[in-house]
């Protein structure tokens, strides 16, 4: 593996901060603090080309590799983590679906108008009975003629309602078969298929969050990605990628929050000295700066891996687990150098220790990656 980083990296870092000090950081507490999710932005960026990073340019896209991919995200994550995030989901869950196990019309169809932001993007596996579970899913379709009546919910879902298309893996076969579920694109012009309320979350609320509800939705079966009984498969795959996502996420809110402490202590003064120069404050900044080395070194491996088209499951939990376990760590002591003032929304530690815990939780919780890894090494 290559450490050196790449000119095209570079690039995309001075991009993403002279874009997010004009166009994010001024606006972050107003958004956190009306759960707004700004559509406006999100074109933006595509038109800067980081809503379709990995999509080739034939179909629109900017043809980068996941080394930009997991940059961008990175740092988009130290500004805000919830525009990284709602960018990773765009980009690894539903173009990625699509860009994997679409067909050629179907790349040709969608992919231009969610590289581009025209279209923004959401993906439905998760179910109010069915998290980790997803093999009993209980959202169904049946066929009918040339096409598949869906009935169904499904919640927890990344701009479930401003999104203006869905990919959906709903069951087709038997309960607990996990060749007994199939992925379809939904329009969201789509008779039958609507979006059921917003969540009042704990933090990432600028990344709105919403149920797909599907009531008699008729799909034409041209709208189905690969072929039937498909669904559960594809989606473990498009996972595997979309777990490297939530490491840069995690990244990129653990270096916002410890630049922010590192410099809070080096200003703030107790007992006439910077507070860094207490051993009890610069050891927490040496933990935290080596376990962020850490996870970065374990994210881009499993980046390197994809790259190359290689095997990546183990690797991408391995990331995803350790790097969001590292950005709880990190807000946690983030706030605790900044003291009283870090639990106050005049300083930024606070909404990063908030928005952290999310990513022990999406696309898998910890526990679950404890489980891919495990099965990893004990096959």
């Amino acid at each position: 593996m290559n450490f050196e980083i790449t000119e095209n990296q570079k690039m995309i870092t001075q991009m993403i901060r002279d874009f997010g000090a004009k166009y994010i950081k001024p606006n972050v507490m107003l958004w956190d603090e009306s759960q707004e999710f700004p559509v406006q932005l999100f074109k933006e960026m595509g038109k800067l080309g980081l809503m379709g990073v990995l999509v080739p340019e034939v179909y629109g896209g900017s043809g980068l590799s996941y080394f930009e991919y997991v940059t961008a995200i990175k740092e988009i994550s130290k500004i805000d983590g919830s525009i990284g995030l709602s960018v990773a989901a765009h980009n690894s869950l539903c173009t990625g679906h699509i860009l994997k196990f679409g067909n050629e019309e179907q790349k040709r169809k969608w992919l231009p108008k969610l590289a581009t932001a025209e279209w923004i993007g959401a993906w439905g596996l998760t179910e109010a009975n069915t998290g980790s579970d997803a093999a009993n899913m209980r959202t169904v379709a049946v066929k009918d003629g040339d096409y598949w009546v869906i009935n169904g919910s499904k919640n927890f879902i990344t701009h479930g309602k401003s999104s203006n298309i869905a990919v959906v893996i709903v069951r087709t076969g038997q309960t607990g078969d996990s060749h007994g579920m199939t992925a379809f694109v939904i329009e969201k012009t789509t008779p039958g298929f609507t979006s059921g309320r917003k969540e009042n979350k704990l933090g990432m609320r600028a990344s709105e969050t919403t149920e797909l509800i599907f009531d008699n939705c008729r799909v034409h079966k041209d709208n189905m990605l690969g072929k039937e009984g498909e669904g559960f498969i594809q989606s473990m795959q498009v996972l595997d990628g979309g777990r490297i996502s939530i490491a840069a996420l995690s990244l990129g809110i653990a270096q916002g929050a410890f630049e922010a402490a590192l410099a809070y202590s080096q200003e703030r003064q107790q007992f006439n000295q910077p507070i860094s120069s207490f051993q009890g404050i610069s050891f927490k900044l040496a933990d935290m700066a080596t376990e962020i080395e850490a996870a970065n070194l374990l994210t881009f491996q499993a980046a390197d891996l994809k790259n190359r088209g290689e095997a990546v499951r183990k690797e991408s939990a391995m990331a995803k687990y350790y790097a969001s376990e590292v950005a709880v760590r990190t807000a946690n002591e983030a706030v605790q150098i900044f003291g009283g003032y870090g639990y106050t929304k005049d300083f930024p530690v606070e909404k990063f220790y908030r928005d952290a815990k999310l990513c022990t939780i999406g696309e898998g919780t910890s526990e679950i990656q404890k489980l891919v890894i495990a099965r990893s090494i004990l096959k």
